[in-house]
Formats: structure tokens, sequence, C-alpha cells
């Protein structure tokens, strides 16, 4: 899953060229869609951190493993320990923090049937995903690697 198509996807939902109001249930969608973006781009910077990002040199099995064993909760509880995350670069912790956000936003938008949307709000959170997403791929391999593993090895 490819987090440039997931964004693309919740765009196409908000209808941001379409005139006429957006249905709720779409709304909602690209809400959830824009997370869910968010989500596997973390899977994808894990497996390709612990088991390497080309396809040639990687076990399949091990990368997928890898990108599996990211847990939303678990996720949300590390990038919520501000005392680690202000180790980070600032565009990893501002990734972490939308992250959150919008991981609320989704659990509004999923389970809350009279949570409103209003398109243009819909727009900012998406694209602010989108920024957050490249600025997480743009990072140096060092600070993804130290994110990957706060993300999936949780001190108990």
């Amino acid at each position: 899953m490819q987090p440039r198509d997931l964004i693309v996807t919740a765009k196409r939902l908000v209808g941001r060229h379409r005139t006429g109001k957006p249905r709720q249930a779409d709304l909602k969608r690209a809400l959830s869609t824009a997370y869910f973006a968010m989500f596997h781009a973390v899977c994808r910077n894990c497996a390709d951190c612990f088991v390497g990002k080309t396809a040639a040199n990687r076990s399949l099995l091990a990368w997928r493993q890898a990108y599996r064993a990211v847990n939303h909760g678990t996720a949300k509880t590390q990038y919520g320990k501000k005392v680690v995350m202000d180790n980070f670069p600032i565009v990893i912790q501002n990734f972490a923090s939308k992250f959150i956000e919008l991981q609320n936003k989704r659990h509004q938008a999923d389970y809350d049937p009279i949570n409103k949307l209003r398109r243009g709000d819909v727009l900012t959170e998406i694209n602010a995903a989108e920024v957050a997403i490249k600025k997480l791929q743009e990072s140096s391999i060092k600070d993804k690697r130290a994110f990957a593993v706060w993300t999936v090895m949780a001190k108990k």
C-alpha cells in the first residue's frame, strides 16, 4: 500500500474540484484514508529500515512481518511520550503529532454518527498528512531508523 495512493484517494473522495455539498460519508472516508496514508507510511518506514528498501536485497517475508509489526495504539502511545519525542528532529515530531491528531479525528469520523465534517477542513487534514509523510520520507536514515525502533519496540 503506497501512502501517496491513499492521499490521492482521499482527495478524490473530498471532491475538491466539484461543486455542491459533498456527502458526509465521502468526507469521513477521506479523513480516515488520510490517517491510513500516515499509518502505512509508518509501516513502510519500519519495514524498509529493519529489513531493507530494495526488493532484491531483502526477504519479502521478513519485510512483510516488519510492516505488519506496527500497532495503531502502540504507535499513538509512543508518539505521545513528549520527553522522548523531543529528541527527534522537528519534522518527525510534527509527523508524530499529526499521526495522533488524525487518529483521533479518524475515530471520531468512523464511530461518531453525529459528527459532521466540512470539505475545507478535511482537505486541510489531507494536505497536512501529505506534507508530514513527505517530510518523514525525506528524513535521514539515522532518524528514520530511530523512529522505526521507537514505533514498534515499546519499553515495558
